[in-house]
């Protein structure tokens, strides 16, 4: 009597994360694994979750702009610039071109920053440690520009509703087109280590395909959207402040796989140093806010240098900004994809509903999508090119 050995396949449940140094921040998976092949992944979140909306809807809409600088904590001041312009639309108001190409200018040094943590902590994770070593070097530089304009490295509230917080100190233009100059050199040296690499290319080639079809149903936006072949880019599509002025290139691919999206990352570090420049030798002089002390509805008639409008702008410090009934929607292209703030008014100083979109959260779910199939390894590479930030995600 020949016995024949059965052969019996075990599933197995595995955490990858929250203290994994590869789950950005406090993300948890739960792998189900057959030897080092996932059959499913499950995103959890929840772990650094605060509630800010509701936190928001409890605060005047001038405190309510802090919470967007720590929302994605690497892409501060676009955030705000999304939340400015919803109240901006809401009031009817129009700030000055000097302000608009400030926002735009701290715009793209923003998204350099961005794309900059999110190339060399994916190196990192990856195993490259020196690009890390480099590029957060740069950093420091730019970090430096949001210092000089608002005292702060990070949280810097420096886009407010009607413009800016304060204008540019002397010389600061002159150091960030030194900066730009030399930046693109950076890149080069980046690239040098990176783009050819055999190893990088192994880790990355075919890893994380998605494809446009599916890009739209899992609501994909920015980088991961324009991987696969759509080129979509608010700052195109739906142009606002002066981006339309300007000229850019947005790049795009069809892979849909890791190595197209760092390819991608690294062109809009390039694309963004020419809007940098480009702003500085276009901005012109005059007024970085709206100079109406009384923030009135359009159907009302405007009061200029009276007591009534000292009254109006001493109210508008000690209670905040009254907005009128209504509701609006904005969306910026941020660094990770589009930013979104949905705003309900109900005639008063507090928001009545504000809903955040953010890319994180949209491109977190399809997490299973795109790793089923791929070895325990690959999910570094895959969560590394989501540029995943929880403090947007887990809002």
């Amino acid at each position: 009597m020949i016995f024949k050995k059965i052969k019996k396949i075990k599933v197995l449940n595995i955490n990858f994360g929250p203290q994994h140094p590869a789950a950005h921040g406090v993300l948890r998976l739960i792998l189900e694994i057959i030897g080092e092949r996932i059959v499913y992944c499950d995103p959890h979140i929840g772990l650094l979750h605060r509630g800010t909306e509701k936190l928001i809807e409890q605060k005047s809409f001038i405190q309510g702009l802090p919470y967007f600088d720590r929302l994605d904590y690497v892409s501060m001041i676009i955030q705000e610039h999304c939340y400015s312009l919803g109240i901006e639309k809401i009031l009817n108001c129009k700030i000055p071109i000097r302000a608009q190409f400030i926002r735009v200018l701290f715009s793209e040094i923003t998204r350099i920053l961005n794309h900059i943590m999110s190339l060399t902590t994916h190196a990192l994770d990856v195993g490259a440690l020196t690009p890390f070593l480099w590029g957060f070097e740069e950093r420091e530089k730019l970090m430096g520009f949001y210092e000089r304009v608002s005292g702060t490295r990070m949280h810097s509230s420096y886009i407010r509703p009607g413009g800016v917080s304060k204008d540019l100190p002397n010389g600061l233009l002159e150091d960030i087109y030194l900066f730009s100059n030399q930046y693109n050199s950076r890149i080069n040296e980046m690239e040098e280590l990176l783009s050819k690499n055999r190893i990088w290319k192994q880790r990355l080639l075919n890893i994380g395909i998605i494809y446009s079809n599916s890009a739209l149903g899992f609501a994909f936006s920015g980088v991961l959207l324009r991987a696969t072949g759509i080129k979509w880019d608010l700052r195109k599509t739906n142009p606002y402040e002066i981006y339309s002025k300007l000229k850019f290139n947005v790049p795009f691919s069809y892979n849909g796989d890791c190595y197209d999206r760092y390819l991608l990352r690294v062109e809009e570090l390039r694309q963004s140093n020419t809007l940098i420049n480009q702003c500085i030798n276009t901005i012109p002089n005059g007024k970085i806010k709206i100079e109406n002390f009384k923030i009135i509805a359009p159907n009302r008639k405007q009061v200029k240098n009276t007591m009534e409008s000292l009254i109006h702008h001493f109210k508008l410090y000690s209670n905040g900004l009254v907005l009128n009934k209504g509701e609006t929607y904005i969306g910026v292209e941020a660094p990770k994809g589009e930013f979104g703030v949905y705003l309900v008014s109900n005639n008063s100083e507090i928001p009545f509903r504000c809903k955040i979109r953010s890319p994180g959260f949209m491109h977190l779910q399809a997490i299973n999508f795109m790793t089923k199939g791929h070895l325990i390894a690959d999910v570094v590479a895959i969560v590394g090119t989501l540029d995943l930030v929880f403090g947007e995600v887990d809002r």
